[in-house]
């Protein structure tokens, strides 16, 4: 294969075993079929490496622009079509790497899919893509297919070195989480390297946007969230908490969602009249980054939010899951005004099943007789540490 990178001073050098990502298999699938191809996803979880995984099998000519690079982003600037096709040439595949660091970048990628159908499009963008992530999609419309990215997964990971390996470090994953840099380095390093992707990931990325008027409001907003793990938030609360506005707080979460750094939860409400009607709970994408925020990588021993992190692991691990498998559904929480509750609600099917996280089962648990009796027919389940693989993913 040929292969040009004009950002070459950025090589990756890959490792002897790279941890294999179930969405490279899903991407193949795709290839050749007249679409652009967009990994989107936060920084630092491996977009960049499983294009090259991709492209460097392809016995076809590859041209690699990125967005980081300063020369590609001029040469970018502003093309025409006979510019464009000048720069594409002969090669058969075009990268384009951290899009969302290109002026005009849902144009310039129109282009492509528009007048070069002989040209397979492989886009990455990054959790700084916001205002040009929408761009994009506006302009590429039926023109793409999107496949997220995400912290490498329980799946992943077993699949890499083994069950009872990943089983063995479950604690450890609860803790530091699963970004590819961290999920094999030892705890001193794994804290270091959390740390500097939050410093990264979050507030030198999102701050570089002209709607984050003020820093220290994300700091202490993504602090209350982390804190509140796990429980339904208000934005007046919250508001009231670091100093803000609602609608301030609503638009941080909305920038904090987009970026991948966290994912809201609502509440399900349908039938019972004293059902919570507009709650949300917020989760982190990743356990590790969640207690970076807070710099707390106690052991579970010396904690009080083991439950909570257990609830975000395996909401996390369900997201991969679902999105990585194709299984569509609809996810919820379900509260009542007299504090009945239930961690989390799917609907897929037409069909709702409830789950009860426990991280361990000291009681049987009962679901609520009002949740069945207003939705009947429901499947119901508890998932602890002992039965858990399946919900993951891992069937076995």
């Amino acid at each position: 294969m040929e292969f040009l990178d004009l950002n070459r001073k950025n090589r990756l050098i890959f490792p002897k075993k790279m941890i294999k990502r179930i969405q490279e298999k899903n991407i193949r699938q795709w290839l050749g079929k007249g679409k652009a191809i967009i990994v989107i996803g936060p920084r630092q979880v491996g977009k960049t490496t499983l294009m090259r995984q991709i492209t460097q099998e392809q016995a076809t000519k590859t041209l690699w622009l990125s967005g980081d690079d300063p020369e590609a982003r001029n040469l970018l600037e502003n093309i025409s079509l006979a510019r464009l096709k000048a720069v594409v040439g002969e090669h058969e595949i075009i990268v384009v790497d951290e899009a969302q660091r290109l002026h005009n970048a849902g144009l310039t990628l129109k282009l492509v899919t528009d007048h070069l159908p002989g040209v397979q499009l492989l886009v990455t963008t990054g959790s700084s893509s916001l205002d040009l992530a929408a761009e994009t999609k506006e302009s590429l419309v039926g023109r793409k297919f999107e496949f997220p990215l995400y912290p490498v997964s329980f799946v992943e990971m077993t699949a890499h070195h083994g069950l009872l390996s990943e089983q063995s470090l479950l604690e450890h994953r609860m803790i530091y989480g699963y970004y590819p840099e961290v999920v094999e380095a030892e705890q001193n390093l794994a804290q270091k390297l959390l740390n500097d992707l939050t410093d990264g990931l979050m507030y030198k990325d999102l701050l570089t946007f002209d709607q984050l008027k003020k820093p220290s409001l994300l700091v202490k907003l993504l602090q209350a969230l982390a804190l509140q793990l796990g429980n339904e938030v208000s934005y007046n609360e919250l508001a009231q908490l670091i100093g803000a506005d609602p609608a301030t707080v609503e638009r941080y979460v909305d920038l904090l969602e987009q970026s991948f750094v966290l994912f809201r939860l609502p509440s399900l409400s349908r039938n019972a009249r004293n059902e919570i009607k507009k709650g949300r709970k917020i989760y982190f994408f990743d356990n590790g980054i969640r207690n970076s925020i807070i710099k707390n990588f106690n052991p579970l021993s010396l904690r009080i939010d083991t439950g909570a992190l257990w609830e975000n692991f395996l909401l996390a691990e369900r997201l991969k899951r679902n999105t990585y498998f194709d299984h569509f559904c609809n996810a919820y929480f379900w509260r009542t005004t007299t504090q009945q509750e239930i961690d989390y609600v799917e609907e897929a099917g037409g069909k709702l099943t409830a789950f009860e996280f426990k991280w361990k089962i000291t009681k049987k648990i009962r679901f609520p007789n009002s949740f069945l009796e207003a939705y009947p027919g429901s499947e119901t389940e508890v998932i602890s540490k002992e039965n858990y693989l399946s919900f993951v993913g891992l069937d076995i």
